[in-house]
């Protein structure tokens, strides 16, 4: 058994949850671990973005619950889906929260976790491999390389009222790493793009937007700083998606050739 089934003291919890990552869409990127627990489950919550292919590992017998979060869409708020996480745990054994990419990167899953100890619930984490890592590699896209990067940056786009700090420092990121990896940023780009401008970086900077990543429907958009937003409204290009900017997208003509599936590539 993977989760402690013996009787707890007063006001303990009977099950743990595992906060898993899922990967960021292909499902031979799940770890062992996260596939065991998927097949173990009593209960699974999970996110919007998580692959149908590992949706089809989950126990059958197990309740599936969907908490995904996407933009102007959100089946539960995230105070609810903590609570709910509490009340699975005092009734089942094994519960995990499947999380798209990383459950500590950009994923919230900091904030559940929180939730859960002050509750007295037993928790485990199992990380899993973010986006901005394996998203790049899929599109043939080093993050560093001796002749380009030898600094990267991962960052959030979208801005959430109520944050420890009011804003990205986007002008400070032009000067302050050679390679950033941006994470939910495609509704925002017109004033990432002007921003990084602002601070110094080239309009000619190569930048990749990458939709998809990792799946079979993985679409790529190569452009620059000057060019990305009009190649953006030609081809009608929307979330999800991760972007990246610096000098390490050139190397995507040569080296994508070596991606391990088959995908759409945009071209304008």
């Amino acid at each position: 058994m993977m989760a402690d089934t013996l009787p707890h003291p007063e006001g303990m919890s009977l099950g743990k949850v595992y906060l898993v990552g899922a990967g960021p869409g292909d499902p031979g990127l799940l770890t062992l671990k996260g596939k065991t627990l998927l097949e173990c489950a009593d209960v699974v919550l999970f996110d919007a973005l998580v692959s149908p292919e590992i949706l089809a590992l989950i126990n059958p017998q197990a309740e599936r619950i969907h908490v995904g979060k996407r933009r102007g869409r959100h089946s539960r708020f995230q105070g609810e889906i903590n609570q709910l996480l509490i009340q699975k745990a005092q009734a089942h054994s094994v519960v995990v929260r499947l999380k798209g990419g990383d459950p500590f990167v950009f994923g919230r899953g900091g904030e559940e976790l929180e939730d859960l100890v002050t509750a007295g619930i037993s928790t485990e984490i199992v990380p899993g491999i973010t986006a901005g890592i394996a998203v790049p590699a899929y599109a043939g896209i080093p993050l560093t390389h001796r002749h380009h990067s030898s600094s990267v940056t991962f960052v959030t786009g979208h801005e959430q009222a109520g944050k420890y700090r009011p804003a990205v420092n986007w002008r400070a990121l032009a000067q302050g790493s050679e390679t950033i990896v941006i994470y939910m940023g495609i509704h925002n780009l017109h004033h990432i793009v002007s921003e990084l401008q602002q601070g110094g970086l080239s309009p000619q900077t190569p930048i990749a937007l990458i939709r998809w990543g990792t799946r079979p429907e993985q679409e790529e958009l190569i452009g620059t700083l000057k060019t990305i937003l009009s190649q953006m409204e030609t081809v009608q290009f929307e979330a999800p998606a991760i972007a990246v900017i610096g000098s390490v997208v050139q190397l995507h003509d040569t080296l994508n050739v070596c991606r391990p599936l088959m995908f759409n590539c945009l071209m304008v």
